[in-house]
């Protein structure tokens, strides 16, 4: 939340919306008004309000419209309302319309000042616990990314960002960089860590069952297709689709990835209609697709597709203060998968440090 809260005031009657403006100032607050239901709705559409006041009866729009339209916009608001004409009923009625809370007219300053501190409060409670659950799920994701060298927090930095996006991202990296790693922690920090995370290998599948194993397959489509398949991008709808290696995409298939990626749909082998898709494409690849275009082993439009975010990840040489982690890190595997204490090996870590780990 800001520093300064900034309110609306949303009343038909001038003398009461100055009473309140100089209450509330003289608090430490930013305030708005409006006169009915009508400008409270065009100033929420602008502006960005911690909590507004809204009196029940008002010409052109009331405060009971008003409620269900602002909330309906944006459901996160918070809405105390007043009337002069206050009862249990009319109180359970604002409730029920999503308010947080309600004061009847005439009130006291003091009335107004700790209501609007209990609903401020809660706000903050609400925005710290927020942050922390998102700070955990970061945490949890990206938990199997082994090192606390200053390149892997600009990578991690740099997914906690793209993590919020639809873009495709391609990784780059040399082969044991952790690249499905970085895969899993972009889809599991993201809105859609709730959906499927889905990865393949372009390299482990044959040339000729890959287009049926991504796409899907009609019944009977070709020989041995006995069912149909629904393929790799229906099965991550809502999702991240991971395709690792993708410089060993035959050519043949490309232009499908490239329609997929354009136009949200794609056309099951044997099919004749398309059918619409909304999946994450993450790609990675050890090799330089530069080159492959080059050499006509890529599309040089889907290469163009697939980097519009680009993130490359750094070799262990280039990470050396990373290798006492990961030493320890394996070691500690080692030791569990053989129901053995981990040793204590700090001069060979320390050596590790120091080898030279682009004599290959």
């Amino acid at each position: 939340m800001n520093s300064v809260e900034r309110l609306l005031i949303i009343d038909d009657e001038a003398a009461l919306r100055h009473l309140l403006r100089t209450i509330l100032e003289a608090e430490g607050y930013q305030v708005d008004e409006a006169e009915n239901g009508q400008q409270g709705l065009e100033l929420i559409a602008t502006k960005t309000f911690d909590l507004i006041l809204c009196d029940i009866r008002m010409p052109e729009l009331d405060g009971m419209s008003f409620i269900k339209k602002a909330l309906e916009s944006n459901p996160t608001l918070t809405i105390i309302m007043m009337s002069a004409y206050g009862s249990l009923e009319t109180a359970l009625q604002c409730m029920q319309h999503g308010a947080y809370d309600y004061i009847s007219k005439p009130f006291r300053p003091d009335e107004v000042i700790l209501t609007l501190k209990k609903a401020l409060e809660r706000l903050k409670l609400q925005s710290e616990n927020k942050q922390l659950r998102h700070q955990l799920h970061r945490s949890r994701a990206t938990s199997k990314t082994i090192g606390n060298s200053q390149a892997i927090r600009d990578v991690l930095d740099k997914v906690d960002t793209l993590a919020q996006v639809k873009s495709p991202v391609l990784i780059g990296g040399e082969t044991g960089t952790g690249k499905e790693l970085i895969a899993r922690a972009l889809h599991e920090n993201g809105p859609r860590s709730n959906k499927p995370f889905i990865a393949v290998n372009c390299s482990a599948i044959s040339a000729h069952l890959i287009e049926s194993e991504l796409f899907g397959h009609r019944k009977g489509s070709f020989t041995g297709a006995d069912k149909a398949h629904t393929g790799l991008f229906s099965a991550a709808s809502g999702g991240t689709l991971f395709l690792d290696e993708i410089g060993e995409l035959p050519l043949n298939v490309q232009p499908k990835l490239l329609r997929a990626l354009q136009e949200g749909e794609v056309r099951p082998v044997g099919e004749t209609k398309p059918t619409k898709i909304d999946v994450r494409i993450v790609a990675a690849t050890a090799c330089n697709l530069k080159n492959a275009i080059q050499n006509n082993l890529f599309r040089e439009d889907l290469f163009y597709r697939l980097a519009v975010v680009e993130l490359s990840l750094p070799a262990l040489r280039s990470r050396p203060d990373d290798i006492p982690a990961l030493c320890n890190h394996f070691l500690h595997l080692i030791a569990a998968r053989e129901q053995r204490p981990a040793p204590r090996t700090r001069t060979r870590k320390h050596d590790g440090k120091n080898h030279d780990f682009s004599s290959r």
